[in-house]
């Protein structure tokens, strides 16, 4: 009767934790960031003017294989933006370990896609792409490591996801004094609406973006 009493409060202990741990998930509410809601510098002045109703703008890249992505091939679903280029040695390894533990952890659930746009589209070919991926084990058709024309990729930094800070600003031959280099994640959600910027070289602040991919994926918002 001991033996079975102690398992009896062992089941119950687990079973509260549990549902206190899922409800202060399903409880947390993940704020839809407008053009407002950000510094003015990192706004066009014409979508601050505006200051509500943000979505993401369409655009048309080529990922690692070749293959091209567009908007529509991210509605309805939930994913997460960053910017990088291949020959990083400072931020970019440490965004690249922890954008592999966010993959790992969604991994095989089609409602799900990471967007890794290069910053320096001059170096970063689709071939080039193509090796640095591997080397990462990104999942084709959930990781796409995007290429194109630096105009597209530069105004979906400033007028779609607003990671372009002057402080976060290099000079990179004609890549230009405008060369983004922002550590942020974005999380955009299934409507095309940002829903969160994270520190992608924290382990914490990557931590809570996971809780929060599956808050959207669980569509609790």
């Amino acid at each position: 009767m001991r033996i079975i009493a102690i398992l009896g409060i062992v089941v119950m202990g687990i079973a509260i934790a549990y549902y206190f741990t899922y409800s202060s998930v399903n409880q947390k509410k993940l704020p839809v960031i407008q053009p407002r809601d950000l510094k003015s510098e990192m706004v066009n002045p014409e979508l601050l003017e505006v200051g509500i109703g943000h979505r993401i703008g369409e655009f048309s890249l080529q990922n690692q294989v070749g293959e091209t992505i567009t908007l529509d091939d991210v509605k309805g679903k939930v994913f997460v933006v960053e910017y990088f280029f291949t020959t990083c040695q400072s931020i970019c390894p440490k965004m690249t370990a922890q954008m592999t533990r966010v993959q790992k952890e969604f991994k095989g659930n089609d409602d799900f896609k990471i967007l890794s746009f290069t910053v320096d589209p001059k170096h970063d070919t689709v071939e080039v792409m193509k090796v640095y991926a591997e080397k990462h084990n990104a999942i084709e058709g959930q990781w796409h490591f995007l290429t194109g024309s630096k105009k597209e990729l530069y105004h979906l930094a400033r007028n779609s996801f607003f990671v372009l800070k002057p402080a976060e600003t290099l000079k990179l031959g004609d890549a230009g004094s405008d060369f983004i280099h922002t550590n942020n994640f974005v999380l955009v959600d299934q409507q095309l609406r940002i829903r969160g910027y994270y520190d992608g070289t924290s382990i914490t602040e990557v931590n809570e973006l996971m809780e929060d991919i599956q808050i959207l994926l669980n569509k609790n918002e």
